[in-house]
């Protein structure tokens, strides 16, 4: 329309770096049809930007535990730019607790960049990281959007479907939509990122 204002949005260009180097990273580690669809749509849905949220960035204290998660990680080849990638932007992000999930203070920290209630608030593609302290099981959940995890530490991931598994660090999977799932941590944190569609 002639006249129209158009409004544009930026994500900090650390946080955008952060988004491509994950998504291109799950694609490629990605190990099913359904995984690798799931990636296409997402990656093609975070080229929109919409508003973004305002934040305040800062840390939860099962955060204290970031630190030796991404040392693991960055053990790992293939992981190690998504981790530099992650120290980069993660002063821009905040994290927030467990008082939304139920779990013990101390416990559990999460951001969520794209989604619900997120850094950048929109329904069609979620993109959020979960950190588990020790020994932390987190509830059963579940919820319309397809989704695909990348673990980055050790961990056991449970589905409805199939029980207690272990991708193992750099391991990724499949949720199908509405499918109950949860995890846990073992003696080491637990460190994961979730990617989401809505289909």
């Amino acid at each position: 329309m002639k006249g129209a204002t158009v409004t544009l949005y930026n994500r900090p260009p650390e946080v955008q770096n952060f988004i491509e180097v994950t998504l291109a990273l799950m694609a490629e580690l990605a190990a099913t049809p359904e995984a690798k669809a799931a990636l296409a749509g997402i990656r093609d849905g975070v080229k929109r930007v919409d508003p973004q949220a305002p934040r305040s960035p800062g840390r939860q204290p099962a955060c204290t535990h970031l630190g030796a998660a991404l040392v693991h990680a960055a053990q790992t080849p293939q992981l190690a730019p998504l981790c530099a990638a992650l120290e980069a932007a993660e002063p821009h992000l905040e994290w927030t607790g467990e008082e939304r999930n139920g779990l013990a203070s101390g416990s559990y920290a999460e951001i969520t960049l794209l989604g619900p209630g997120g850094h950048e608030e929109r329904r069609d593609v979620w993109l959020g990281l979960s950190l588990l302290a020790p020994h932390v099981r987190y509830p059963d959940h579940n919820h319309a959007p397809e989704e695909v995890y990348l673990a980055l530490s050790e961990g056991d991931f449970w589905r409805e479907t199939s029980g207690w598994f272990t991708p193992g660090t750099g391991g990724t999977f499949y949720n199908q939509p509405s499918v109950r799932h949860a995890m846990r941590s073992g003696e080491a944190p637990l460190l994961a990122i979730w990617a989401l569609r809505r289909v």
